[in-house]
């Protein structure tokens, strides 16, 4: 895919919301046909549990805010002059009176054209009121992770939610004749940075993947008990061992990087938190939920389920389309950082606090270029930054011999002689602020700070075990 297709569709007049989407309001009373599904940092998301014939089969996306934070500015506003600047080539985002519908705008006219319209729902526009936001609130507090509770609240300024097709189910999937099961996975990023503007300090970054070096920091926080195997360059790789073993390894440690659902209902996973390791208690559940999905006999259930994942992902291609978009990042944070300040027009931190003469001698080009160049820069790197953190879902029905032509793809799997109807999405193609630019630079020199000091401590360890 060459870069310049990022915009080649921001122009498509199917591409717009119509008025008569924005009619629905949803008010105190709907809130309890709404129930938990998980969430991420900017976002609560409930899938719909009633009989509405427009909701069933669709999740809403609610906006959260810090909850010792101002509620004013976090999504209620729309870009700041930096960001229009930077959106500028996308009229319906620079123009998007509330950040919330500029995250969908962005997503419509430049994640679907990239990702795929098949495979990207941008969702649409609906009103709440403030009293279905408190009410819903209410009802999934308990579901929800203590910690997610406490860094976290829903937007009480928002009077809008975005209403999306539950990706965990078919269209039928509510249907008992034909259960659906899928699984959800974060990719991470699947390629090792080689940009020249990575300074010698931090040259590891060449060599080990940024999801391994950051499992170091995350076990240093306590914020995990054990470190993944997990490998994002396995899963890319179009290797069908690879693949198998990246996928064997996420179930092994899921922590919040794969998840499963039985009909729209989690059964394998963590509630927008995350599980550690699979214990052999979760294992077995697991195995046993599977009895109607795969057809073999116990012990081997979950084996054979991994194992069509990883046919589903060879199959799809899907990895590689995701691919590309991540490798718009050529210059890695430590040279999009220096684009980033000659936007905002301030002086550049970095540069301050680096050596003079390594500063004057690697960063004296990006300092020079055009805006237009450092709009490219920072707009191409925040592109890849939600293209790193996205979640792909991949759904599975079981076909019977006989079934009609399918609309779907269908895979197979040989183990047990069984065909599968399976789509493919992607979720959770977040816009990243302009403003995050600085805290993605101190957090990478973190990440690579930790795991180069870990490394070293390893190695003096095994030095005196062996003395």
């Amino acid at each position: 895919m060459h870069k310049s297709s990022v915009f080649t569709l921001v122009n498509n007049p199917n591409l717009r919301i119509s008025n008569s989407q924005m009619e629905v309001v949803l008010e105190e009373k709907d809130a309890e046909e709404w129930i938990y599904r998980g969430e991420g940092a900017v976002n609560l998301v409930l899938a719909y549990n009633g009989t509405r014939s427009d909701f069933v089969g669709k999740v809403l996306r609610i906006q959260k805010v810090p909850r010792n934070g101002s509620e004013d500015g976090n999504g209620y506003s729309g870009l700041t002059k930096q960001e229009c600047l930077l959106w500028k080539e996308v009229n319906e985002i620079v123009s998007a009176p509330t950040r919330e519908i500029a995250q969908h705008f962005f997503v419509q006219h430049v994640m679907c054209p990239l990702l795929g319209f098949e495979h990207v729902d941008a969702g649409i526009s609906i009103h709440v009121t403030r009293e279905f936001l408190k009410t819903a609130e209410n009802n999934v507090l308990q579901q929800r992770p203590s910690s997610r509770v406490d860094a976290t609240k829903v937007n009480p300024l928002c009077d809008s939610a975005m209403l999306m097709s539950d990706h965990s189910v078919f269209p039928l999937g509510m249907c008992k004749e034909a259960c659906s099961i899928s699984v959800e996975i974060k990719p991470k990023c699947g390629f090792l940075p080689h940009s020249e503007f990575i300074t010698e300090d931090n040259a590891i970054k060449r060599s080990v993947t940024r999801f391994q070096m950051h499992q170091a920091l995350k076990l240093n926080q306590e914020k995990i008990s054990e470190v993944s195997a997990y490998d994002p360059l396995d899963l890319f790789s179009g290797s069908r061992d690879r693949v198998c073993k990246a996928i064997n390894n996420l179930f092994r440690t899921p922590q919040n990087n794969f998840r499963v659902f039985l009909d729209g209902s989690l059964i394998f996973g963590g509630l927008g938190g995350g599980a550690d390791t699979t214990s052999c208690e979760v294992g077995e559940a697991f195995e046993n939920s599977l009895k109607y999905v795969i057809q073999a006999e116990e012990g081997m259930r979950t084996q054979y389920f991994l194992e069509l994942i990883s046919n589903a992902v060879c199959s799809s291609g899907l990895l590689y389309r995701l691919l590309e978009v991540q490798k718009l990042d050529t210059t890695d944070i430590e040279g999009a950082i220096h684009a980033y300040y000659n936007i905002i027009s301030q002086p550049c931190m970095v540069c301050e606090q680096l050596d003079k003469d390594q500063s004057s001698k690697r960063y004296i080009s990006p300092h020079s270029i055009s805006m237009e160049e450092s709009l490219k820069i920072v707009r191409d790197y925040l592109i890849a930054a939600t293209a790193k953190d996205l979640s792909m879902i991949i759904s599975f029905r079981p076909r019977e011999a006989g079934d009609v032509e399918s609309p779907y793809s269908i895979v197979s799997l040989e183990s047990t002689n069984q065909s599968f109807d399976y789509k493919a999405s992607f979720i959770d193609l977040d816009l990243k602020p302009l403003e995050r630019m600085e805290y993605y630079y101190k957090l990478d020199q973190q990440i690579v700070s930790c795991y180069v000091q870990t490394v070293k401590s390893n190695h003096q360890l095994d030095g005196t075990v062996e003395a």
